[in-house]
C-alpha cells in the first residue's frame, strides 16, 4: 500500500516516539534522583461537579474518573478567589489575592511574588519544568519561570468559533484543547530523562469564548454527543431565588451572561451541552497523556494533580459564570493520581492555594515560610499531620462595578457571606441543613452569636492575609534537595 504523505508523516512520528520512549527508559534506569514526576492539569471554569466521578450522570469523563477513582479524590475542594487572573496567581504563588494583590485591571503580578513561585523553586532544585495553555496571570518576563512554556489561550480577536481555533499542527488548524494537549506530549516525549520534571498543562476549555455570538465551542468530532439527552433545569432556577439577590449582582455581568446563555430553554440545552462537550474533549486528551506516560515506562513514577481555577454557574439562580460566594462558584474539582499510593477520598476541606505546597512537597522541597497553604500530601500519607481547618476565607477584591467584591468564611457548618462595596444584607447559611444555601439566616436572633464570631473570623482573617510576611526583592531560591544527583 502506497502511503499519503500525512501517514509517512504519521509513522515516522511513531517511529521516533518510540525511539524517545526506549531512551527515556533507559536513561530513567540510570538516573539516581528518585523523586516522581509532576504533571498538574489545570482546566478553565470546571465546575466541581461537571466529571462523572462527581456524581454526574450525564458528561462522559472517564479518564478524569480514573484518576479520581485510582487516586486520592477531595471531595470538598475550593479556590479562595472565583476569578481565574486571581485564582492563578494564587496557584503560582502559594498565596490569597489579598496576600499577592493581583487580579484583572491591576498590572503585573509583583516580581517579588512570581520569583518565590512552585516552578522556580523547582527549577532551583533540579526538575525540568514546562507550562503550555492559559497562564492568566501577567508577569514580566514569564518564560523564565520555566525551562520550556508557551502560553496562549482564547483569541479574542476573533468573534466566532475561530477564538478556539487558531493554532496549527502540522498544517491543520485544531482546536485549543487538541493544541495544548499536542504541546504537552511533546514534553514529555523530550524532557531529559536523567532528572524528574515537572509539566503544567493549562487547557482554557471549558470556558466560554465570551466574544463570540455562539459561547461553547469544542471539536467537530464531538458535535453529537450529548444530542439525544434532555439536560435537567438547574437547581434554584426559580424567580424567588433571583429577586433576594443584591440589585447590584441582578444587573451585573452574572445576569448578563445568563442572558446569553441560559435565558431560554433552548440555550440552556444548547450552551450545557457544549459545556459539557468541551470538557469531554479536555478528557479525551487527558487519556492521550496518561497512555503516553504508560508508553514511555514513566507512569509508575509520575503523579497527576487534576484541578480548575474555579467554579461556576450554569444558571442557578438565574446567572451564569462566577465571582460569587456561593459554593457553586467557589467549589472545585480536585484529584491527586499518584500511583505509589492507595486510593483514598477526603472529605476535609482542601485549597486551591494547597496546590503549590503540595507541588514542593512531592519534589521532597519544604514549605517556604511564606506559602499560606499546606501540602495535600498530609491528608493521605501516613505519620503526617492533617491541617485543621475551622474556618475558610474567600474573597473577590476585584473592584468592578458589574461584578460586586464580595467575601466570605466558610466553617463545616456555616456560611458567612458580605459584600464589600455596596448596601446590601449579609449572608448567613447553615450549610448542614441548607446545602444549596437557599435560607438566609442572617436575621434570625437564634442565630446573633454565629454571627458575630464569623464577623470577627472574617475581619481577622483578612487581616492576617493582607499583613502576611511576603518575600521582598532580595530573596534567593537556594538548592535544598539533597538526596540523590540533581
Amino acid at each position: 500500500m502506497i502511503k499519503t504523505a500525512k501517514q509517512r508523516i504519521e509513522s515516522t512520528a511513531l517511529i521516533a516516539l518510540a525511539i524517545t520512549g526506549t531512551f527515556n527508559k533507559v536513561k530513567a534506569e540510570n538516573n539516581q534522583d528518585k523523586r516522581p514526576n509532576i504533571i498538574f492539569i489545570l482546566t478553565d471554569d470546571q465546575r466541581w461537579d461537571a466529571m462523572g466521578y462527581a456524581g454526574n450522570e450525564i458528561i462522559q469523563t472517564p479518564n478524569m474518573d480514573t484518576l479520581a477513582k485510582q487516586g486520592i479524590y477531595f471531595q470538598n475542594a475550593f479556590c479562595t478567589t472565583p476569578i481565574s487572573a486571581a485564582s492563578r496567581a494564587s496557584i503560582l504563588t502559594g498565596m490569597y489575592e489579598r496576600t499577592h494583590g493581583y487580579t484583572f485591571e491591576q498590572g503585573p503580578l509583583k516580581n517579588q511574588y512570581a520569583q518565590v513561585s512552585y516552578p522556580v523553586h523547582l527549577k532551583e532544585n533540579g526538575y525540568y519544568t514546562g507550562f503550555f495553555g492559559k497562564l492568566g496571570v501577567i508577569i514580566n518576563q514569564a518564560d523564565q519561570l520555566f525551562n520550556e512554556a508557551d502560553f496562549f489561550d482564547r483569541e479574542d480577536i476573533y468573534r466566532d468559533r475561530r477564538g478556539y481555533y487558531y493554532k496549527t499542527i502540522g498544517g491543520d488548524t485544531v482546536h485549543l484543547t487538541t493544541y495544548t494537549s499536542h504541546k504537552a506530549r511533546c514534553f514529555i516525549q523530550n524532557a531529559p530523562a536523567d532528572r524528574p520534571f515537572c509539566l503544567s498543562i493549562s487547557f482554557s476549555a471549558p470556558h466560554a469564548h465570551d466574544s463570540a455570538k455562539e459561547q461553547y465551542f469544542s471539536d467537530p468530532g464531538y458535535a453529537l454527543l450529548y444530542e439525544d439527552i434532555a439536560i435537567p433545569p438547574p437547581p434554584l432556577s426559580e424567580d424567588k431565588y433571583f429577586n433576594v439577590l443584591p440589585k447590584e449582582v441582578q444587573e451585573g455581568f452574572n445576569r448578563v451572561r445568563w442572558l446569553w446563555r441560559f435565558d431560554t430553554e433552548a440555550r440552556y440545552q444548547e450552551y450545557v451541552k457544549g459545556y459539557f462537550r468541551m470538557i469531554t474533549q479536555v478528557d479525551n486528551e487527558i487519556g492521550k497523556i496518561c497512555n503516553l506516560l504508560k508508553d514511555l515506562g514513566i507512569s509508575d513514577n509520575t503523579v497527576i494533580i487534576l484541578a480548575s481555577d474555579n467554579g461556576y454557574f450554569l444558571g442557578e439562580r438565574q446567572l451564569a459564570d462566577k465571582w460569587l460566594m456561593y459554593d457553586g462558584s467557589i467549589r472545585i474539582p480536585m484529584i491527586i493520581y499518584d500511583p505509589r499510593v492507595k486510593s483514598k477520598i477526603i472529605k476535609d476541606p482542601v485549597l486551591n492555594i494547597d496546590i503549590p505546597s503540595t507541588i514542593l512537597d512531592l519534589a521532597s522541597i519544604p514549605q517556604p515560610d511564606y506559602y499560606q497553604g499546606s501540602s495535600l500530601l498530609n491528608y493521605y500519607q501516613q505519620k503526617r499531620k492533617i491541617p485543621k481547618r475551622d474556618a475558610i476565607l474567600f474573597e473577590h477584591l476585584w473592584e468592578k462595578k458589574e461584578i460586586p467584591s464580595s467575601e466570605g468564611i466558610r466553617t463545616d457548618r456555616w456560611k458567612y457571606i458580605r459584600y464589600r462595596f455596596i448596601d446590601a444584607p449579609e449572608e448567613l447559611y447553615d450549610l448542614k441543613k441548607d446545602p444549596l444555601e437557599t435560607n438566609n439566616l442572617i436575621a434570625d436572633p437564634k442565630h446573633e452569636k454565629v454571627i458575630k464570631k464569623l464577623r470577627k473570623e472574617c475581619d481577622d482573617s483578612s487581616t492576617a492575609a493582607r499583613n502576611f510576611p511576603v518575600p521582598d526583592n532580595t530573596i534567593k531560591i537556594t538548592n535544598v534537595y539533597s538526596e540523590g544527583t540533581v
